[in-house]
């Protein structure tokens, strides 16, 4: 994130309920509507550069949408939790999962890396994940396709 977004702030770790992280057929990250699951990530306060960033980088609006949704927030100097609107990238076209690019599994681990140091919970590396992105070294044979949300949570201020 501070590569392609020098001036956010991490402020802490959300959740995002009735949806499920997942690789699609463009071979990349995307989160559907999924009662039964749950995404969580990094969130993250943005400048409106980085924002317009963020957006090239991710090929908006081509492939991806940008959707305000409610979060469920921990801030990470173990504040109260908190509801908080928060922007959302999604791939509305491409819904069926597919596997990812080789090196995007590299960066992928980069990310899971980074949010595991900040506090993602381990479970949820490996429930949703693991099966789609394997751990540097090794390989899945035959896996499900799902993971965390790399694109998701951004620009979240906590409601007052």
């Amino acid at each position: 994130m501070a590569r392609r977004c020098p001036e956010s702030k991490f402020i802490g770790l959300g959740i995002l309920r009735g949806w499920k992280w997942f690789i699609n057929t463009r071979r990349y990250a995307n989160v559907v509507r999924s009662p039964e699951d749950l995404v969580h990530g990094l969130v993250y306060e943005m400048s409106p550069s980085d924002e317009a960033s963020l957006d090239r980088s991710e090929g908006v609006p081509r492939a991806y949408t940008k959707e305000t949704m409610e979060i469920e927030l921990q801030l990470a100097d173990g504040g109260e939790k908190s509801v908080v609107q928060c922007l959302v990238y999604i791939d509305e076209r491409r819904v069926e999962e597919g596997e990812p690019w080789e090196e995007y599994v590299h960066r992928m681990n980069m990310g899971i890396n980074d949010a595991t140091a900040r506090g993602l919970p381990k479970w949820y590396v490996d429930k949703y994940m693991r099966g789609s992105i394997p751990a540097e070294g090794k390989k899945v044979v035959g896996a499900s396709e799902e993971e965390v949300f790399h694109h998701a949570a951004t620009n979240a201020k906590p409601k007052v």
